[in-house]
């Protein structure tokens, strides 16, 4: 039996990687540190080490069910792992330090607190959330290739921003509220109950439609059709964060109980769409290959290998037979095969790529120089996918 373990695969260089990669992972870390202590200090509001640890803990306890959600629905064509973390950062950290200002300002230019809570806090979050997804679509716009990967960027946005709100909220409930009779631990775990586990997904909702004008305005040639996407987008954005928090305001329980199931049944719709459009995803990988390999850039028999995750596994298990190397290297190939995928499927749809063609054929060029390191299992008999 052959081995590759005494091998050692190409180093991975992309001659058209986009630079500041190194300089983005620092200031991800910079600003995740900074966001912890921040975390830590809107949690000690609480007035002591139970009500912050209590805070802390309770922003927490939701966030793996989220992240999960948000890694599915990325797992056929997933973005890189620095972008997904920066967007998390930037809504725990960045959007929050530029949200809080504004409605600060709003409030002591006379905005009374309904109106400010009602109007002024989507006005101000929404943008900041939002402002990420604009500046991601503007820096690497290769990264939101369609309405799918504006959901996920524009979640975990949303995902960090409401974090890190509810740490501030349980820590302000712990110390209890005037119209409330009830404080410590009682009354944080109310709230927890409210924003934890009933509403986890609403802020993701919310800049949802932020994410969905990114995702059409990408495939717009107009100038003038994506902007008005975009001011579409963030005006609906906000139209629905207005309606969670003017709810109360204007409608007290009865309204809220409304708004919650509006809101409710917008996110399951929007959560069928994003199943629906993942599965797309699939029918677009095969497609795509099937192409590739027709072009005579792949071998056909390598291409259930490269689409489904139940016959990735197998390959790479069978890998497995001829060491580490070996199964490193079909990580490598159904990861440059995935990219090359959707890229080539973009080019032949006519959908505009930042150096789409030369793009191809570097990973192309790419998966051949791992070809003498490459184990996949025999090909299927005919039929079989």
């Amino acid at each position: 039996m052959t081995t590759t373990a005494a091998l050692v695969l190409p180093p991975e260089v992309d001659p058209l990687r986009q630079r500041g990669r190194k300089l983005l992972v620092v200031l991800v870390w910079i600003t995740a540190v900074v966001g912890a202590g921040g975390a830590v200090f809107f949690a000690s509001i609480s007035g002591s080490i139970a009500g912050t640890s209590l805070a802390l803990v309770y922003a927490l306890i939701p966030l793996p069910v989220a992240l999960f959600a948000y890694w599915w629905l990325d797992r056929v064509e997933p973005e890189p792992f620095r972008y997904k973390a920066a967007a998390f950062v930037w809504g725990a950290v960045v959007a929050v330090g530029i949200a809080l200002p504004v409605e600060i300002a709003m409030s002591r230019l006379g905005m009374n607190e309904e109106w400010l809570t009602a109007v002024g806090a989507p006005v101000a979050e929404e943008f900041a959330k939002g402002l990420f997804v604009l500046l991601t679509l503007v820096r690497v716009r290769r990264i939101i290739d369609g309405v799918l990967d504006g959901l996920v960027v524009s979640g975990l946005v949303a995902l960090g921003f409401a974090a890190m709100e509810n740490v501030g909220y349980y820590a302000a409930s712990y110390l209890g509220f005037d119209e409330v009779p009830y404080s410590g631990a009682e009354m944080a775990t109310a709230t927890f109950v409210v924003r934890g586990l009933f509403s986890p997904f609403a802020h993701p909702l919310f800049t949802a439609a932020i994410g969905i004008a990114m995702g059409l305005a990408v495939h717009r040639s107009s100038r003038l059709q994506r902007w008005g996407l975009l001011a579409l987008g963030y005006l609906a954005s906000v139209g629905l964060h207005a309606i969670w928090n003017g709810a109360i305001v204007v409608g007290g329980g009865i309204g809220f109980l409304l708004a919650y199931i509006v809101l409710a049944a917008l996110l399951l719709g929007l959560g069928v769409t994003a199943v629906v459009l993942r599965m797309s995803q699939i029918d677009i990988l095969s497609r795509a290959l099937t192409d590739i390999a027709r072009r005579g850039w792949i071998h056909p028999a390598e291409v259930p290998w490269l689409v489904r995750f139940a016959r990735r596994r197998q390959a790479r298990a069978y890998a497995a037979r001829y060491g580490p190397v070996a199964v490193d290297a079909v990580k490598r190939y159904q990861r440059l095969a995935t990219e090359v995928a959707f890229l080539h499927d973009a080019v032949m749809t006519g959908v505009a790529k930042p150096g789409g063609p030369d793009r191809t054929y570097a990973l192309l060029d790419r998966m051949w120089h791992l070809r003498p390191f490459l184990h996949l299992p025999p090909a299927l008999p005919p039929g079989m996918k």
